[in-house]
């Protein structure tokens, strides 16, 4: 028997892209998976969308509605306390993912007990559902010390977020620990970057997933300079917890703020160009 994945969706105030995403979820090839969706007190059509919800043979639906507001990272949090499946995916409630991307990540990850996560290329699209562009993972493929890629993200970019890249173990000491509460803008690229340090990361380069961009979005207002210095230091404070485990010295951490600074320049250029 195939052993359960569970499908974790937050969502708040995602009418009207959230049914596209469950839909890329009841249409995977794999089967049994668990489907998590909490959602965290929407004011729009989100929990008629949830309710309504059919379940599909080899598909079990978990859904919540939060009596308040809970934020980002404790809905997040929430999701992921659900969830019961040896493996899982965090997906965003306006992201798309391919019919055969967890079938073919699960084999991954059935077959080498020391990978923790297995990550994907992700094609970006827009509004209307045209591919624009494409975000590239770690330089190598295949079998990766997640240490490698997480010290390379530091110095780069990240390569290891957004969520619907990955999917992870369960059964591991980040999971246990959730998503950290002291992160707004990054809280995905910190939970995936302690997640790695653990061990090792599968890298497939292959577009397996789909960021859509819009203008409201965590990663829009960043790279728009809306909540620019919020974001930097974020980055400061994620370098400096990962610091002991990868070697960093103080010099070290400046210098990646350095470049983070840089990255999000040119990202806010490449928004500019594609939305």
């Amino acid at each position: 028997m195939n052993p359960l994945v569970s499908v974790a969706i937050p969502v708040y105030n995602n009418g009207a892209t959230l049914k596209e995403t469950v839909d890329s979820v009841l249409e995977q090839s794999y089967r049994p998976i668990e489907l998590v969706i909490t959602d965290d007190d929407s004011r729009d059509s989100s929990w008629d969308i949830i309710s309504a919800i059919e379940v599909l043979p080899g598909i079990t639906l978990v859904r919540q509605r939060n009596d308040n507001n809970l934020g980002m990272s404790g809905n997040w949090n929430k999701a992921l306390g659900l969830c019961t499946g040896k493996y899982i995916k965090l997906l965003c409630a306006d992201d798309l993912i391919d019919k055969d991307l967890i079938k073919r990540e699960v084999e991954i990850l059935e077959q080498d007990p020391d990978i923790l996560s297995v990550e994907s290329d992700t094609a970006f699209v827009n509004s209307e559902g045209k591919v624009r562009g494409r975000y590239l993972r770690y330089k190598k493929k295949g079998k990766v010390s997640g240490k490698e890629i997480v010290r390379y993200s530091l110095f780069s970019r990240d390569y290891l977020g957004a969520p619907l890249a990955n999917t992870f173990r369960a059964d591991t000491k980040t999971r246990r620990e959730g998503f950290d509460t002291g992160f707004k803008y990054i809280l995905d690229y910190e939970f995936f970057a302690r997640l790695a340090i653990e061990g090792d990361v599968y890298i497939i380069h292959e577009p397996l997933n789909f960021f859509r961009l819009r203008s409201g979005s965590n990663t829009s207002k960043v790279f728009k300079g809306e909540e620019g210095k919020a974001y930097i230091a974020e980055h400061r404070h994620l370098a400096e917890k990962a610091a002991p485990h990868l070697g960093l010295s103080k010099r070290d951490v400046e210098r990646s703020v350095r470049i983070r600074k840089l990255m999000s320049f040119l990202g806010r250029i490449y928004l500019k160009l594609h939305m």
